[in-house]
Order: C-alpha cells, then sequence, then structure tokens
C-alpha cells in the first residue's frame, strides 16, 4: 500500500489541510488504539492536557456536546469540542469558547498532525499507516491542548472500543441513546453496540445516560464500573433555540454532564446556554416562505424523533420531503417513520457515491404510502421543486435523510435566505 505524505510545506491554507485529510484512508487496515496513541506521543500527547467528557451514542451526540459545552462555557469553564461529522468544512468539527477555529488555525493543527503522522507511520508495517480520522482527531486533541482549554468535549466517531477519542481518561462519559446502527463493526443487537459504546467509560468516573434508554443498553450500562446518573427527560425551566422534543432530550442529558463534571450549577447560566445553542443542520429553520428546515436524521431513530417534533412545528400543514439516504442505511424503516402523514416526496442524490439512486429512493417512498412522488436528481433543483409546490399551498418543506444532503445544499447556497 502506497503511503500518503503530507502536502505542501511551510504555512499550510484551510485547503491544503482539507487536501491532506481526503487523501488518507477512513480506516485503517487494522482496528485499534495502537496508532492513535503513538500519533498523540508523538504530538506530546496534548489529550493530557485538559479534562475530558466523551459523548457516545447512536443520534443526539453533536447537538449533546454543544450544550455541554455551553453550559461549562457559563461556568467560566474555558471549554473546547471536537464534533463528527461536518457540513462544510473539516474545520467545523473543533471548536474553542462556542466558535468554530479559524481556518488558518485549523490548517496550523492538521499540519502538526500530517508531521507527527509522517514520523509514526514509519513505524508501522507497510500496510498500516495512520487514517483520516486519527489525524483529524489528533490535530483537534492538539489545538484544543494550544488553546488551553480547561474541558475538551469530544464527540466519539463510530463506536467506542476502537474509536480514536477512545484514548482519554474522561471524568465523565455520556451515553446519548442507542439503536441498530453500524451493525457490521458493532454488531448485531443493541446490547452489543451498548457494549462497543460504553466500551470509552473509565474505572470510578462517572457515567451519564439519557432518558428513555433502551433496556438492553440500560442493563450494560448499570454493568460499568462508574457512578451511574440517569438523566431526566426534560430540564426544567429553560427554553432551547435548538428546536423538537429531541432536542429537550438531548439538553437534559447535557445538564446532568456538566452538573457531573462541576458540581452544582447556576439555573440562571444553564438557562442562558439554553437559549444560546444552535445547532446547525438538526431541525434547523432556514427559510420562513415556506417555512424550510434542514435535519441530518439518517437512521430510523432520527427520523422516529423528527416526526414527532414535526407535529408540532408544521400544525397541519401540507408537508413536502426532499429526501436522499445512503445506501447502507436502513431507508425502508426511515421512509416508514416520516413519508406517509407528507403531501409529497421529491426524491433526489447527494454528492456520496454510496446514495441510494433518486428512482430507487422514489420506489420505497411509494411502498411504505407516498401519496405524491418526484424525481429531481440535481438537490438544488430538488430543493426548489418542493418550496415552489409547498409556497403555493401553505406548505412546509424538511429536507433530511443525509448529512451529505444537507451539506450539498450549503455550499451550493440552497434553501433561501438563511435565518
Amino acid at each position: 500500500m502506497t503511503r500518503r505524505e503530507p502536502v505542501g510545506v511551510g504555512r499550510w491554507t484551510e485547503a491544503d489541510a482539507e487536501r491532506y485529510l481526503l487523501g488518507l484512508e477512513l480506516f485503517g487496515m487494522r482496528f485499534g488504539l495502537d496508532r492513535m496513541r503513538r500519533l498523540l506521543v508523538t504530538l506530546g500527547e496534548p489529550h493530557s492536557r485538559w479534562e475530558a467528557v466523551h459523548v457516545v451514542g447512536t443520534n443526539g451526540k453533536s447537538s449533546t456536546v454543544r450544550m455541554i459545552a455551553a453550559i461549562l462555557e457559563r461556568h467560566g469553564r474555558r471549554t473546547g469540542a471536537y464534533l463528527s461529522p461536518h457540513l462544510v468544512s473539516f474545520a467545523e468539527r473543533v471548536r474553542v469558547d462556542e466558535q468554530d477555529v479559524a481556518p488558518d488555525v485549523f490548517a496550523e493543527a492538521v499540519r502538526r498532525a500530517a508531521g507527527a503522522a509522517e514520523k509514526v507511520n514509519r513505524t508501522l508495517q507497510p500496510d498500516d499507516h495512520v487514517t483520516q480520522f486519527e489525524a483529524l482527531t489528533a490535530a483537534a486533541f492538539h489545538e484544543l491542548a494550544r488553546a488551553e482549554v480547561d474541558v475538551g468535549v469530544v464527540e466519539a466517531g463510530l463506536g467506542g472500543r476502537w474509536d480514536a477519542t477512545n484514548v482519554l481518561a474522561s471524568k465523565v462519559a455520556v451515553l446519548t441513546n442507542v439503536g441498530l446502527e453500524h451493525t457490521r463493526w458493532l454488531g448485531p443487537t443493541v446490547r452489543d453496540i451498548a457494549r462497543e459504546k460504553l466500551a470509552v467509560v473509565r474505572p470510578g468516573s462517572t457515567l451519564v445516560v439519557g432518558a428513555g434508554l433502551h433496556p438492553d443498553a440500560l442493563d450494560e450500562a448499570r454493568r460499568v464500573d462508574a457512578r451511574l446518573v440517569e438523566a431526566p427527560a426534560v430540564a426544567p425551566g429553560v427554553e432551547l433555540l435548538a428546536r423538537g422534543g429531541f432536542q429537550r432530550l438531548n439538553f437534559a442529558v447535557a445538564r446532568a454532564a456538566a452538573e457531573a463534571l462541576i458540581g452544582p450549577l447556576d439555573q440562571a447560566k444553564v438557562a442562558a446556554a439554553a437559549a444560546a445553542t444552535r445547532v446547525p443542520g438538526r431541525f434547523e429553520q432556514v427559510d420562513v416562505d415556506p417555512p424550510t428546515y434542514y435535519d441530518g436524521a439518517h437512521n430510523p431513530g432520527g427520523m422516529a424523533a423528527l416526526a414527532e417534533a414535526l407535529r408540532d412545528e408544521i400544525a397541519g400543514r401540507p408537508l413536502t420531503l426532499v429526501l436522499s439516504i445512503l445506501d447502507d442505511k436502513d431507508a425502508g424503516e426511515m421512509l416508514r417513520r416520516l413519508v406517509p402523514p407528507a403531501a409529497r416526496v421529491v426524491a433526489t442524490s447527494n454528492a456520496n457515491p454510496r446514495a441510494l439512486s433518486p428512482a430507487t429512493l422514489e420506489s420505497l417512498a411509494a411502498q411504505v404510502g407516498a401519496r405524491d412522488t418526484l424525481v429531481v436528481p440535481d438537490p438544488r433543483r430538488a430543493l426548489a421543486r418542493a418550496r415552489e409546490a409547498a409556497g403555493a399551498e401553505g406548505g412546509v418543506v424538511l429536507v433530511t435523510g443525509s448529512i451529505y444532503l444537507i451539506a450539498d445544499l450549503l455550499r451550493g447556497g440552497g434553501g433561501g435566505s438563511t435565518l
């Protein structure tokens, strides 16, 4: 296997950093944390210089990370966050003081990680090398240390046990929820998946779990060597900027996690965090005429939460869906949760080569009761058609099914005037 060396010399631009990351493989030939540990040693173990809150789960991780960081910031802790995936730029994944790091700062962090990766790759077997997620995670951890954060709130990428983030000595771990996803890597049952995710929990630490956790996952949570905190279904006395009942669940988990780390919280500061935390691409309203929402739900659990939130938001108005789903998702079950109440479905595609064809999506939608379907392969044209139809009947547009679809529209300026 050919090794990929860092691009460019001297100072990097954001484009250099993204080109380097896109040139790396997503997963290595071997699962394990050895590459990641070597990478961090080469960088001076930056992850040891801040306290960690580690967030795992099937849905709601990014929202919960943002909310935890917002609460901690308002309690005087300089806080960083590491999220995945991103919408438009890799730099969105690294945040300090509730702001994405600047492009030049991100580029410098990736350049340093690339230099460390080059050294580590020389010590590995010819068919083994640092992966994209490992390099990105190392860059993020290095930047959080350089920024001298007190706390880093870190979202796991895939699972937990073999995820590159599972090198943290986290005092608090969070399990938002568990559903059947990535069964090829994590196992066929909820219990298997929970066990893989809970492998991030350190002995003697605190584990915070979300309300309504699947009984098998809760049983596994009770088996780990940690103080277990079951978050309530809602954090009372706060109004959230983020829409949807699922975000109230996420905020309750975030509040419990922040309290587990720093002790009793100031309710006014908690309320201020709730009122200010925006979650891009998660039931986000991007236009008002007609009302248009983007949501990156990409599995049945996410679709079920979205469908419940929609009932309150659209108040009986006709709903037009713009959908694109990847071929490794349970598309049939996802559509079953969301399609029946919709007036129409506009089936489209996205830039990911694993996207289902719009024709296949149209057929699946018809099978679960879609009343009116259109095939518009180009995402921006699909959104325009949906908005035209919804506008003529006083309806609402929802774009969902894949984070890649949302990213395509954001890059292309789709969705009208951003609120």
